[in-house]
């Protein structure tokens, strides 16, 4: 089953209509007629180029377009900012690290990404001059603002995240395919990616319940605006070569601390995996029918007290 990501353009939406009528109802909505400042004008490969000069920046580099968290079917490399958004303007390579075909891919991480979050104030700070972030937050939930560039035909692994964010596509066309959080059984979930890597033609004799999955769309128009709310499972496809900023921000109380990311389950989920992964070993004691049976009430028991049962 597929459906179509609702659409909301009434030439910017504000901090009001979108507290009202679109964040509460939990759903990705594509918002368009958004003033995201000079960048949507600018910030052509030339400007790019020499506005941040030549900082040494980390990147994805593969020689498929699909990208595999999973199996790491890509190698990191170091390039200058500048010579890193040429390349990967480019469909053919005179330099390249592994083929001339390659795809490059800047996911924006701190000084240190072990313990610094990526925001694009802080490392871009030149072309952050250009960008207005939408004021959908307060000020203290901001988490991250996450610089990305890719080559066209790059393929985003699907995955989900922890927090609220707004993919801010300022150049390029993007394909983004969504799964609600209620459908991660038929996701076949390694942490949180899904192993299946081709939604488009997936391998049903592998993973026969992925036809279960409810698929929702978009297409992502430079300058547009898309709202994941927290859970849902996104997959990217950029359809051009593109530049676009992820904001994330914090709406729950405790997450984890060492998350630099924003895709760590919250400490309490983690603790309630733990307790579940105790309660499992402690069933191992018992026959296989008794396991079984007991197994099957501990299921109940989770629908029963944990499961939401007003989804559309």
């Amino acid at each position: 089953e597929q459906a179509v990501v609702p659409v909301v353009s009434l030439d910017g939406v504000t901090r009001e209509q979108f507290l009202r009528d679109i964040y509460p109802r939990r759903k990705p909505v594509v918002l368009k007629g958004m003033e995201l400042g000079t960048c949507t004008t600018k910030w052509t490969v030339d400007y790019l180029s020499q506005a941040e000069g030549s900082k040494e920046v980390k990147i994805h580099v593969s020689v498929v377009p699909q990208m595999d968290f999973l199996s790491k079917n890509f190698v990191y490399r170091t390039l200058p900012f500048d010579v890193f958004v040429r390349r990967a303007a480019e469909d053919k390579h005179k330099e390249y690290f592994l083929s001339e075909d390659e795809k490059y891919y800047l996911r924006s991480v701190g000084e240190d990404a072990r313990k610094d979050i990526a925001d694009i104030r802080k490392d871009f700070p030149v072309l952050a001059e250009d960008v207005q972030i939408p004021d959908y937050f307060e000020k203290e939930q901001f988490f991250s603002s996450v610089f990305r560039i890719s080559s066209a035909g790059l393929q985003l692994w699907t995955h989900y995240d922890v927090m609220d964010n707004l993919l801010i596509q300022i150049t390029g066309k993007k394909r983004v395919v969504l799964y609600s959080p209620q459908d991660a059984p038929y996701l076949y979930l390694s942490g949180s990616k899904s192993e299946v890597l081709d939604v488009d033609n997936p391998d049903l004799d592998k993973y026969p319940l992925f036809v279960r999955a409810k698929r929702y769309q978009c297409q992502l128009e430079a300058g547009d605006v898309l709202f994941i709310p927290a859970l849902w499972f996104h997959n990217v496809v950029s359809e051009e070569f593109g530049v676009a900023v992820n904001v994330c921000w914090q709406h729950l109380p405790s997450y984890d601390k060492s998350d630099t990311y924003g895709n760590k389950d919250p400490t309490a989920a983690s603790r309630a995996i733990q307790i579940l992964d105790r309660a499992l070993k402690t069933l191992e004691e018992l026959p296989e029918e008794y396991r079984d049976f007991y197994a099957r009430r501990m299921v109940l028991r989770i629908q029963e007290k944990a499961y939401r049962n007003d989804y559309g």
